[in-house]
């Protein structure tokens, strides 16, 4: 509770004083003459070069190309401007919360608002400044902000039981980027008809908080409620790439507006060697994936009990809108019941790291904090499959999981019937698609594997299962090899190819029994898209070994009810 607050207050904070300096009254009597003669020149020497491409020398001096630069000069005007700017901000800051924090208000709560809220007698220090691209069209920027401050402000906390908890935070220390765009470019002072701001990263936040008059822990669950909401607040309000508008000058800025830009699709598939957090039985673990932490945006696995390499092989989809500079991030958790389930690992990946239009199946290793990079203990590692299709795009490429097939009567109905039992007779999940066809697996040879013999030999077959229907087929053995070939080609048909799962075991034959020399697991994903390929594929659970396989699909036509 006390962390996340911090934040709201800290953001907000920052987003008052930027825009404070632009509709402030006081601001603009008071600085007119000093601060914004140098953002005036700026602004003209940015419209008269317009055409041009610009290099460091257009800049001020202030300013170095694609570098950070200290503002003594932006931080001196501020000191002497602060209580004309603290007014004006203290009070936007106040309005533009309390509908935010009403918006995600949960339901145990009657009210959350400010019965108090000053920022105090310190301003804060503007301690660098990135010039991002700028040209015909605007100009982006990133100043880093800097504050320990000494405000006053008390938050009311009233639940329908009638207990109040006013909340004091005292002595703020903030520290984090705001991303400004200014746009468009014009001819006209101040030269630009519309700053755009949002909080690009959060570095660092301290603060006081002092219960008034109450107690935090009276009402059991109070704090993890609170938390919640205004974690959705902030990340669903001015955390990048949301951003404000702040029309300028009259016009039509509709184009500033933040939109998606394209869907991610992700298939989680598997787990391998998961640190054990349980002392009796194995972990119990589940996987939570977001690209923006928002509850209603995050997606959560089906748990799998007491197993360390789990298979999941579950589709998620999230809508992207700055592929940039957003990623995606996967959490292991192990469940554990009624308690709050412990973190195995995390991972990441970088969407500007994906080609549109085009599978990346990856192994990420887990880690304990993706800010903090020094742990270096085994945690295992998640394997997915990604797929990026932008909004709009003309190059040929398809989206699998587009939901472009009808459904027959019979599903129809079936579907109606367990959707509204669910959602009370309002329909409005997204369909299943339904890929169905004929696969065709070629386990031509197998490189390097693990002897198992006291000859240092063995007698591998391959053991090829379809997941979902369980069918079966084996390779023929090949007596005393650790390279052998088989050139087998094994047919299944396959009643859901994007869902289903092709699993490869590795054995040795021995005349009393079994040994079991590794295995790899793959999904139909690739092969849908790419309709035929080769690929060597390295045995998991195994010292050492490869197969090379060839897979080939055949998509049968589904005739539906029109």
């Amino acid at each position: 509770m006390s962390f996340v607050l911090g934040v709201v207050i800290g953001v907000f904070v920052g987003v008052g004083l930027i825009v404070g300096f632009v509709k402030s009254e006081n601001y603009r009597s008071k600085c007119r003459s000093e601060l914004a003669t140098t953002v005036a020149a700026f602004a003209r020497m940015t419209v008269e070069d317009s055409r041009k491409i610009f290099t460091p020398e257009q800049y001020p001096p202030w300013v170095v190309f694609s570098n950070q630069q200290k503002l003594n000069w932006l931080n001196s005007h501020l000191e002497k401007i602060w209580p004309f700017v603290d007014e004006a901000a203290s009070e936007l800051v106040k309005s533009s919360v309390e509908p935010i924090l009403e918006q995600y208000r949960p339901m145990i709560l009657a009210s959350l608002k400010f019965s108090k809220f000053t920022l105090g007698t310190v301003a804060p220090q503007f301690t660098g400044i990135s010039i991002l691209e700028g040209g015909s069209e605007g100009i982006t920027m990133e100043l880093e902000m800097n504050w320990d401050g000494n405000p006053s402000i008390i938050l009311d906390i009233m639940t329908y039981v009638g207990v109040g908890l006013p909340v004091q935070v005292k002595n703020i220390g903030f520290t984090g980027i705001f991303r400004l765009i200014f746009r468009p470019l014009v001819d006209e002072f101040p030269c630009f008809g519309a700053v755009c701001y949002s909080l690009r990263k959060k570095k660092k936040l301290d603060f006081t908080l002092k219960v008034v008059g109450g107690d935090m822990t009276a009402i059991p669950g109070i704090s993890d409620a609170i938390e919640g909401t205004i974690r959705d607040a902030i990340e669903d309000s001015i955390t990048w790439p949301v951003r404000k508008i702040i029309p300028i000058l009259p016009g039509d800025y509709s184009d500033l507006e933040l939109k998606p830009t394209g869907v991610l699709e992700v298939k989680l598939v598997q787990a391998k060697e998961l640190t054990n957090k349980d002392i009796i039985g194995k972990s119990d673990p589940f996987a939570e994936l977001y690209v923006r932490p928002v509850r209603d945006r995050m997606k959560k696995s089906k748990t799998i009990n007491n197993e360390l390499n789990p298979i999941w092989n579950e589709h998620f989809e999230f809508v992207v809108e700055d592929p940039l500079t957003q990623h995606l991030v996967i959490k292991i958790y192990d469940d554990e019941g009624l308690q709050a389930a412990e973190l195995i690992g995390c991972a990441h990946v970088r969407l500007n790291e994906l080609e549109p239009g085009k599978v990346k199946d990856v192994w990420l290793k887990l880690v304990k904090d993706l800010e903090i990079q020094r742990d270096q203990k085994d945690r295992g590692q998640v394997h997915l499959e990604l797929l990026y299709c932008p909004y709009g795009t003309t190059n040929g490429f398809s989206n699998p999981f587009a939901d472009n097939v009808q459904l027959t009567s019979l599903e129809k109905v079936l579907k109606s019937g367990a959707e509204a039992a669910q959602n009370g007779g309002e329909i409005n999940r997204r369909k299943d698609v339904i890929v169905r066809g004929v696969l065709s697996v070629t386990v031509i040879s197998a490189e390097d594997l693990a002897p198992t013999d006291l000859m240092g030999k063995a007698d591998p077959y391959v053991v090829v299962t379809m997941k979902k229907t369980e069918t079966k087929n084996k390779t023929r053995v090949v007596p005393e090899s650790l390279n052998p070939v088989w050139n087998q080609t094994f047919d299944f048909v396959v009643e859901d190819g994007l869902h289903d799962m092709l699993i490869l075991e590795v054995w040795d034959h021995d005349t009393f029994g079994k040994d079991y020399m590794g295995r790899c697991i793959l999904t139909l994903t690739r092969v849908l898209m790419e309709g035929e390929y080769k690929g060597t594929f390295e045995l998991d659970g195994a010292k050492s070994g490869k197969l090379n396989l060839h897979l080939k699909w055949a998509p049968q036509p589904l005739y539906r009810d029109s």
